[in-house]
C-alpha cells in the first residue's frame, strides 16, 4: 500500500486514484493468498462453466433476457431525459425494500445519479433473474452462483466508489479531503489487524472493557482446564431453585453475548429469576490446542462442567441451555450419556438457534463443498487452528450490505469511526477454532451430516444416537436467522426422542435471542402442532407479544426442583474461586502467538 499523499492544500487532486488503489488493496486483502481462496476461486470457475453451458443450450432464453434488459435500460434513458427537464417525474426503478444504500437526496433529485442508480438496480435485477430462470443448473451450483453474483453485484454498487457517490463527493469537497486522510488511517489499522481477508471494524476499537462495560454480572471462575473456564454467578435472590443451570455458548464465539450490558444480559436475568447460573467460557485455541477435537469438548468440556457443578451444588442434575453450535454439543453430550447407559445428567435441555440436522445449513452452505472444506483443513492443519478473523469476515459477507460494505463506506470513505454498539463489539471479538474441531464441524457435521445418522459420530467406542435422548427440550429459533434457518432447526428437533416445545422468535440469530423483556421489542410464535413443514407450522401458530425469555421461564418451572434452597455460595472448598468473572480465557485476543 502506498503511503497516503493527501494534504489540505491539494484535497481533491488524487482522490480518484486513491479510491481505486484502496479498492485494489482491499480486494487483495479480502481474497488473500491461501488454499481456501484458491479453492473458492476454482469452485467459482467450475460453477461458471456449468452456468455458461446451461446458457448455451437455451440461446433463445438468453436472447429474451437480453432484450428485456435492453428495453428496460432504454426506458431508464428516456425517463432520465424527461426527468432532467421536469424533476417532478418519478423514477421507473425504485429502491428494493430495506435497501438503505441510496438514501441521499441526490440519488433521487440529480438526473445523473438517478440514472446511475436506476441502471445499477436494473442490471442487478436482470442478472439475478437470469440465474433463476436458466434451466439445467444443479441446485447446489445455483445456490453458490447466487451468492457469487450477489457479492459481485453489491461490490460494484456505485455507492462504494467516491466518483459515483454524490454524498461522498460532497463531503470530500466540504472537508477538503480530510475524510480520506482519516479513512486511509482506519484502513491501514484494519489491514494490520486482519488475517488473509480484510476485517472491517464494526465498532470503535477500545469502546468497551470486559468486566467494566460488558460481562459485568458478578461471579467467579470456579474451574479451569485446557479447554474452558467455568464461571459461577452469585445469587441475587435469597433463595434459589434446587436444580442449577448450565449455559453452553458456541465454542466458535465468546460467551459474553449472553452477558452484555446489564440491561440486556440473559445471564443477569436468569440469575434474577432464582437460577444458580454457571456458564462455560471457551479457551481461544492456538497451535498447542490443535489436536483438541469434538470428543474432547464433550469429555473435558460439557461433561466436566456438569461434574464440577454437582461437586459445588451436590445436585446430580442440571438444566442446560445450549446456544447455536453449543446446543449441538449439548445434544451430543446427552446422547453420549445415553450410549454409555449412564443416568441422564440433564433434566431439561434448551436449544437456542441450534442445528442438529445439517441438511439445510443456511447461507453458510455456499462454502460447504469438498474442495473448500479440504482447503480449510489443509490451512488449519498447517497453523494449528482456523483463524477466527476469517470466520468473522465470512459471516459478515452473508449480509454484505449491512455488515460489510456500509462500514467500508463509513470508515474508509467518510472517515468516520463506527459507533459503540455492544453486539457488534462482541461480533468483532473473534475466536479461533482448533484444527481438529474445524475439520469435524465442517466435514462431519456440515458436509456429511453425520450427527443426524444414528451411530455415525463416534465418541471413543460409543456411537451417538440422538433418538435415545429422552430429555424434555425447548427449541428457540428465529424467523430471520440466516445462519441456522428456523425450519432446519425445528426439523432437527425430530431427531430427539423426548418431548419438544417449539418457539419461533422474531428477528435474527443474535437479536432474536438477546431479547430482554423490558424492551418489549420482539415477539414470538407458539404452536403445539407437529412440525411437518414450516408453512404448516407457522399457519397454526399464534403470535405472542413480549420476549421468549418469560415463556421459557414458565416452561422450565416443572424442571426447577421440588423446593427452593438458600442462595448458594460461589464455589466450594474443592473448587474455590480462581478469579472474578469474566475470567481469563475471554480476555484472549487475536492473533494467538506461538
Amino acid at each position: 500500500m502506498q503511503q497516503n499523499t493527501f494534504n489540505n492544500s491539494d484535497p481533491i487532486g488524487q482522490f480518484f486514484n486513491w479510491n481505486e488503489t484502496m479498492w485494489s488493496e482491499m480486494q487483495k486483502a479480502r481474497m488473500g493468498d491461501n488454499p481456501v481462496t484458491d479453492a473458492l476461486s476454482q469452485v467459482n470457475s467450475d460453477d461458471l462453466k456449468v452456468f455458461y453451458q446451461a446458457v448455451s443450450t437455451n440461446p433463445m432464453r438468453l436472447l429474451d433476457m437480453q432484450m428485456q434488459w435492453w428495453q428496460g435500460q432504454l426506458a431508464i434513458c428516456q425517463n432520465s431525459m424527461i426527468k432532467s427537464m421536469d424533476n417532478s417525474t418519478e423514477s421507473l426503478v425504485q429502491n428494493p425494500p430495506g435497501d438503505r444504500r441510496f438514501q441521499h437526496q441526490s440519488w433521487k433529485d440529480d438526473p445523473h445519479f438517478d440514472f446511475m442508480r436506476q441502471s445499477y438496480l436494473h442490471f442487478a435485477k436482470s442478472l439475478t433473474e437470469m440465474l433463476e430462470v436458466i434451466e439445467g443448473i444443479p441446485e447446489p451450483v445455483r445456490q453458490r452462483l447466487s451468492f457469487t453474483f450477489r457479492q459481485t453485484i453489491n461490490a460494484l454498487a456505485p455507492t462504494n466508489f467516491i466518483w459515483s457517490n454524490p454524498e461522498l463527493l460532497q463531503r470530500t469537497l466540504e472537508e477538503k479531503g480530510a475524510n480520506l486522510v482519516k479513512g486511509i488511517e482506519l484502513f491501514q489499522e484494519d489491514m494490520a489487524a486482519s488475517a488473509d481477508m480484510l476485517k472491517i471494524r464494526m465498532t470503535r476499537q477500545g469502546a468497551f472493557t470486559l468486566g467494566q462495560d460488558l460481562a459485568t454480572t458478578p461471579g467467579e471462575v470456579v474451574f479451569r482446564n485446557d479447554i474452558f473456564e467455568l464461571i459461577q454467578y452469585g445469587a441475587s435472590t435469597e433463595t434459589v431453585h434446587q436444580t442449577p443451570l448450565l449455559v453452553i455458548p458456541p465454542f466458535i464465539n465468546k460467551f459474553y453475548i449472553l452477558d452484555l450490558k446489564e440491561q440486556n444480559s440473559l445471564v443477569g436475568w436468569l440469575r434474577d429469576q432464582g437460577h444458580t447460573v454457571f456458564i462455560m467460557s471457551w479457551r481461544n485455541p492456538g497451535k498447542e490446542q490443535a489436536s483438541i477435537g469434538f470428543p474432547d469438548l464433550i469429555h473435558s468440556g460439557t461433561m466436566e462442567a456438569i461434574r464440577v457443578i454437582e461437586q459445588i451444588t451436590t445436585e446430580k442434575e442440571v438444566n442446560a441451555i445450549g446456544y447455536c453450535i453449543g446446543g449441538t454439543l449439548l445434544a451430543s453430550t446427552m446422547a453420549l450419556y445415553a450410549a454409555r447407559r449412564m443416568k441422564p445428567r440433564v433434566k431439561s435441555a434448551t436449544f437456542l438457534t441450534t442445528l442438529l440436522d445439517f441438511t439445510q445449513p443456511g447461507e453458510v452452505g455456499v462454502f460447504i463443498n469438498d474442495p473448500v472444506v479440504s482447503a480449510i483443513e489443509k490451512m488449519s492443519e498447517t497453523q494449528g487452528f482456523f483463524d477466527g478473523r476469517q470466520m468473522a469476515v465470512t459471516f459478515s459477507l452473508l449480509r454484505e450490505n449491512s455488515l460489510y460494505w456500509n462500514y467500508y463506506i463509513d470508515n474508509y470513505l467518510k472517515g468516520e469511526e463506527p459507533s459503540d454498539f455492544d453486539i457488534l463489539y462482541w461480533n468483532s471479538d473473534s475466536t479461533n477454532l482448533s484444527a481438529a474441531c474445524a475439520s469435524f464441524l465442517l466435514r462431519e457435521l456440515y458436509l456429511n451430516n453425520r450427527l443426524s445418522q444414528s451411530g455415525e459420530v463416534k465418541v471413543g467406542n460409543f456411537g451417538i444416537d440422538l433418538g435415545k435422548v429422552k430429555t424434555p427440550s425447548y427449541f428457540l429459533s428465529t424467523k430471520e436467522d440466516h445462519i441456522a434457518l428456523w425450519d432446519a432447526t425445528f426439523g432437527g428437533s425430530r431427531l430427539l426422542g423426548g418431548d419438544t416445545t417449539l418457539v419461533l422468535g422474531e428477528s435474527g440469530h443474535v437479536a432474536g435471542v438477546v431479547n430482554p423483556p423490558h424492551k418489549n421489542k420482539y415477539g414470538y410464535w407458539l404452536s403445539d402442532a407437529d412440525f411437518d413443514s414450516p408453512d404448516q407450522w407457522l399457519a397454526s401458530a399464534r403470535r405472542e407479544a413480549g420476549s421468549w425469555w418469560t415463556h421459557w421461564q414458565q416452561w422450565a418451572t416443572p424442571h426447577l426442583g421440588e423446593q427452593s434452597v438458600p442462595a448458594r455460595a460461589v464455589g466450594s472448598e474443592e473448587c474455590p474461586g480462581l478469579m472474578p468473572a469474566p475470567g481469563q480465557y475471554v480476555q484472549q485476543t487475536l492473533p494467538v502467538e506461538d
